[in-house]
């Protein structure tokens, strides 16, 4: 049994429902989980692995998620890490692999990564806000596939043992 640390970055609260989702399959599997806001987490020390992810604002991680990489990069270098991104506001997640923008690509280099997955995101028709209400009027909807993030979440725990 590993103890994982799932840190997440989320504007809306879609990201958060996936690291939740995140957390309860790597549960089911036998580890023990925290899910934490990035934000909200004070040490990534006390850990065997690591699964941090944020949602990605004009193709760029959440702040909070590079904030915490950037805290607590020493610490992820020597225990396991695996990223997630979520936000294509369209099914291209599941239809295919998506690599990493440029931004999370550099963060997956620099803190060692094993892994990255990209899952889709969700956007309100009610979204407030510039650009967020803007996008609302033409790409509204969930596109988050919880079967795509459990499995990849499965991936991850049987790689940890």
């Amino acid at each position: 049994m590993a103890r994982v640390l799932v840190a997440y970055g989320s504007k809306r609260g879609s990201t958060a429902e996936i690291a939740e989702w995140i957390g309860q399959t790597l549960r089911e599997e036998g580890h023990q989980v925290d899910v934490l806001a990035a934000g909200a987490a004070r040490d990534a020390r006390g850990y065997d692995a690591v699964i941090l992810g944020g949602g990605l604002y004009a193709r760029r991680w959440h702040r909070d998620v590079q904030r915490f990489a950037r805290r607590h990069a020493t610490t992820l270098r020597a225990v396991s890490v695996w990223l997630f991104s979520s936000g294509p506001l369209d099914h291209s997640a599941v239809e295919r692999d998506i690599p990493p923008t440029p931004n999370v690509a550099r963060w997956s280099a620099r803190l060692e990564a094993l892994g990255h997955a990209t899952f889709g995101g969700r956007l309100a028709e009610d979204a407030v806000g510039f650009p967020a209400s803007s996008m609302a009027r033409s790409m509204a909807g969930d596109f988050r596939d919880r079967a795509h993030v459990e499995a990849w979440a499965k991936a991850v725990a049987a790689e940890l043992g």
